[in-house]
């Protein structure tokens, strides 16, 4: 049984700037997480203060997760420069802005190895992207970069869904990578459109519910044939039924929410796809109108701090718009500007 769907309130988004405020919340979490991935919370706590007070690092550098998020952006922004956003039109653009990643000397942020393997396989021309998809791994490198797919206006729903787990299927195979990158672009989308933030658990497990047995052949072709699954349905409810369960650990954790505890505790460590997303929403969902708790709170994790971080981001600049960030903040993300352009193209 569905759960109902809570009412959708429209926003001016040209006004709010969701898109220019989701990638550069994804930026700054980013820059703000990276420092303390790979500590936990006692050691996060000895080296940077009290986590509510925890400053941007100087310089403010990313990571992976925000050059690969302007990867897939470009690619997006290529493919509709040329038509309609189909498959076709846009697995071309992906591949090449992955490869141009994969070789550039600034890919040097301890890029995870499911991105790297798949995209040295995606070099080879000879193979199609569903041989050089990794299919073992539901790692969130496959929703970390998803978010511009749910900032691009005009997108209907089955290209939206397409698209998001297009882009995750190029290096991450895994029925779970796929349906929680589109879980990912969903939550964007509906922060961006005024979706109110206590609802959204709610709207998300529905859409998950529905899209349970819906193999996306147009956008994913024979991608599922490399599983053992005896059909495309039966691949892709892997991955709903897995998130889910996470949706479901969410819901429990926020009904009785404790914000000085680590989120990583009741949501997952996030070094996976469901887990990254669910921890990121309830550090988004525990300080909703406070974005910069909210990163900081991210980024003081045991986990994937800075995917964790990233995405609680681009939740929170959907939702707030651009204004979100101060100033002395976002003026000194790197690549500043090429999300600035990028952001500016889908707030018009």
């Amino acid at each position: 049984m569905t759960a109902p769907r809570p009412t959708l309130t429209p926003t001016r988004t040209a006004v709010k700037q969701a898109a220019t405020g989701s990638l550069i919340g994804l930026a700054l979490g980013d820059a703000l997480g990276f420092p303390t991935e790979f500590n936990d919370v006692r050691q996060i706590l000895a080296k940077c203060g009290p986590w509510r007070s925890m400053s941007l690092p100087v310089p403010a550098i990313v990571t992976d997760d925000t050059q690969m998020t302007l990867a897939v952006a470009r690619g997006i922004r290529t493919a509709m420069d040329r038509g309609l956003l189909v498959a076709s039109r846009l697995a071309r653009p992906l591949r090449e802005e992955f490869i141009s990643w994969y070789h550039d000397p600034q890919n040097n942020r301890a890029p995870g190895r499911t991105c790297l393997v798949a995209c040295r396989k995606l070099d080879d021309e000879r193979l199609a992207w569903q041989q050089a998809s990794q299919l073992g791994s539901k790692g969130c490198g496959a929703n970390m970069r998803v978010a511009p797919v749910g900032l691009v206006p005009g997108l209907s729903e089955e290209q939206r869904a397409g698209a998001a787990q297009l882009q995750a299927a190029l290096t991450h195979g895994h029925p779970t990578a796929l349906a929680a990158s589109d879980l990912t672009a969903r939550a964007v989308h509906l922060l961006a459109r005024g979706t109110e933030p206590m609802g959204l658990v709610g709207m998300l497990r529905s859409y998950a519910y529905e899209s349970r047995g819906n193999y996306r052949q147009r956008w994913l072709g024979d991608l599922w044939t490399y599983s053992d699954d005896t059909s495309g349905e039966a691949f892709i409810a892997r991955g709903w039924d897995e998130c889910l369960l996470v949706l479901e650990r969410l819901e429990n954790a926020l009904r009785t929410p404790d914000p000085e505890a680590d989120p990583c505790l009741t949501t997952g460590d996030g070094w996976i796809a469901e887990e990254a997303l669910t921890t990121a929403l309830q550090c988004f969902l525990l300080f909703p109108e406070e974005p910069l708790t909210a990163l900081r709170r991210a980024a003081c994790t045991r986990g994937d701090s800075d995917s964790i971080a990233a995405l609680t981001g681009a939740f929170a600049g959907a939702h707030l718009g651009a204004g979100a960030w101060p100033k002395q903040w976002s003026e000194r993300i790197e690549y500043r500007s090429d999300l600035m352009s990028l952001g500016a193209l889908w707030d018009s």
